[in-house]
């Protein structure tokens, strides 16, 4: 409703929010967090194979099964419209894998698809309980629909300045206001976009060139970062988070062009405006990076000190640092219809988050100093000041 749009926009649920409660169940890491599209359910996935579908409301867990991945679980997520029943996952064994859950609690699980390598990401089509995207680390973008026996190979993700080299992709995130667009993210510097209509299948030749790409002028063919989540806004802007470096917000008119490297120095003039979020640190693993708010206000990442982050959009502005994991946040999943989140990563437990304090939480005095301080070549420095703010609350 818009009642309860109004009210989770505002900035005073962010400054209460709280820890909830946090969820037992799994053995190992969890390394994927989502919510049905009810947002009654939560559905995890962990380095123990095990799927786990909680009433997180409740803190119980509604059910457990063996996702039949031989190693981590990566990704997975409810497919819509399927009265909850279909769970898709990826793995760190390459595999797709369905998990069909029966009445009466029994459930099957089959693969449905592969990657040579690892596979850390799907995107699933706004409202098809049939359609969904996967990506791996053997550059591979494959499209899935249940009802066929088969996937059809989309695209293999070549590097601009070496076509022989694959990317290896992290993410994949669809356009909500236009299905048919989806980017990709990995291994170099670049955000693609691509046109589903637009892709040639019976390509041999790896031409298969993005619709525009995105990436931050100074990281322009450094070579030396890669990302590691994407996300898309309501209103079609894309946020991308780095490795070791920040979290950038790209409109739709900044992009640089199918080709990149070959780009004239007035497409870059639009760069300038970029936004950008720091503060936080991503270096040791495949961190997610997410919108917040009805209308998309904030922005939430985790971090390897073990934090929640959460930015205002506009500007920038720091506005929350919460304890998330005893040693770093990787997944950050907020509610689909309220201010609620989901945060998991290192530890076994999921944290859930409501904006049930009684009291505001401000940030200590000086943690706007922290994105003055960010520097590449002094990270402990960095990270030694977050933990010193965070003593100072």
């Amino acid at each position: 409703s818009s009642s309860s749009r109004r009210i989770s926009g505002s900035e005073g649920l962010i400054l209460r929010m709280n820890q909830y409660g946090k969820l037992r169940g799994h053995s190992g890491c969890v390394n994927t967090i989502s919510f049905n599209p009810a947002g009654d359910l939560l559905v995890s996935g962990s380095d123990d194979t095990d799927i786990i579908l909680w009433d997180w409301l409740a803190k119980t867990e509604k059910l457990t099964y063996p996702s039949g991945h031989q190693q981590n679980v990566f990704h997975a997520r409810v497919m819509p419209f399927t009265d909850d029943s279909t769970i898709v996952t990826v793995g760190a064994d390459g595999q797709v894998r369905v998990g069909q859950l029966k009445q009466g609690g029994g459930f099957t699980t089959k693969q449905i698809g592969e990657h040579h390598d690892r596979a850390h990401k799907m995107a699933l089509e706004p409202g098809s309980p049939h359609i969904l995207y996967s990506c791996g680390e053997d550059g591979l973008v494959q499209h899935f629909d249940l009802r066929s026996d088969s996937p059809t190979k989309l695209l293999t993700c070549y590097s601009f300045s070496n076509r022989r080299r694959r990317v290896r992709l992290n993410t994949i995130a669809i356009d909500p206001q236009n299905p048919n667009y989806f980017s990709i993210g990995g291994s170099d510097e670049y955000v693609r976009l691509y046109d589903f209509r637009k892709i040639n299948l019976d390509s041999s030749s790896n031409m298969n060139l993005p619709v525009d790409t995105f990436c931050p002028e100074h990281l322009l063919m450094g070579g030396k970062v890669h990302i590691t989540g994407i996300a898309y806004s309501y209103s079609s802007e894309l946020l991308v988070s780095y490795n070791d470096e920040l979290i950038y917000l790209f409109e739709n008119y900044m992009g640089l062009g199918p080709n990149p490297e070959s780009t004239q120095p007035e497409h870059l003039d639009k760069l300038e405006q970029l936004q950008s979020y720091s503060g936080h640190r991503n270096f040791r693993t495949v961190k997610g990076v997410s919108f917040f708010g009805p209308n998309n206000e904030y922005v939430l990442s985790g971090s390897d000190c073990g934090h929640v982050f959460i930015w205002r959009k506009n500007g920038g502005e720091l506005m929350r640092i919460m304890r998330g994991d005893k040693h770093i946040v990787n997944c950050i999943e907020p509610h689909p219809h309220f201010p609620f989140l989901a945060t998991s990563g290192i530890d076994s437990t999921i944290k859930i988050w409501t904006p049930s304090s009684s009291k505001v939480m401000q940030l200590p005095q000086y943690a706007n100093k922290v994105s003055l301080m960010f520097c590449w070549c002094c990270t402990r420095f960095v990270q030694l000041t977050v933990y010193l703010l965070l003593l100072l609350q």
